[in-house]
């Protein structure tokens, strides 16, 4: 159960164009989005980061999908998990793929420029960070810098995701957790403090 519940959408009548536009996106409007709410400012500027790093730039939102999905499993956060690999399924990422993110630095389905991109993720959502130098040479083959600041914007960002929604317990929705119960589960996913 969420420490802090979510408001109702229907008062946040403000929010009504942003919320569409991550219906229209996403399925539904994210419960952390309906808590962020209570402090419309942050929930404002929240968006406009998330936009910006997730909706802009020059690495694709496939990508951009499983780095966030790999730093979240690495990070331990399942709502995020099931968010990142739902919405990576949005981008067009095959159901399969999604599954083998877990083994990305053996399995077929990734090239070597995937691999170093999720290699980062992997290390820097462990506790402490281990992202090293080594990484970010393994980076420079594939990526230009702007590139990789991209890539550790989607890290930092779902970072913040990831403490932000194990902390507050935040509740899965019903279209990612169905998602994430069918592709996930047999990689030791759980719905865990989020249901």
């Amino acid at each position: 159960m969420s420490h802090i519940k979510p408001l109702d959408r229907a008062d946040l009548t403000e929010f009504e164009p942003f919320f569409d536009l991550v219906e229209s996106s996403m399925g539904f409007v994210p419960n952390s989005f309906l808590t962020m709410a209570r402090w419309p400012e942050m929930l404002k500027s929240f968006s406009t980061y998330a936009s910006t790093v997730m909706n802009s730039g020059e690495v694709s939102a496939e990508l951009k999908q499983l780095v966030a999905f790999v730093v979240s499993q690495s990070a331990g956060c399942q709502y995020c998990q099931a968010h990142t690999s739902h919405g990576a399924e949005k981008k067009g990422v095959t159901e399969e793929k999604i599954a083998a993110a877990f083994e990305f630095e053996t399995s077929p389905l990734f090239c070597a420029e995937e691999r170093a991109a999720l290699c980062l993720a992997l290390h820097a959502g462990m506790v402490p960070n281990s992202a090293g130098q080594s990484h970010f040479e393994e980076l420079k083959l594939y990526y230009t810098e702007r590139q990789i600041v991209e890539i550790v914007a989607v890290l930092a960002l779902f970072g913040s995701l990831n403490r932000w929604n194990d902390t507050l317990a935040t509740a899965l929705e019903d279209q990612p957790t169905t998602f994430a119960i069918n592709i996930l589960q047999n990689h030791g996913w759980t719905i865990g403090k989020h249901g």
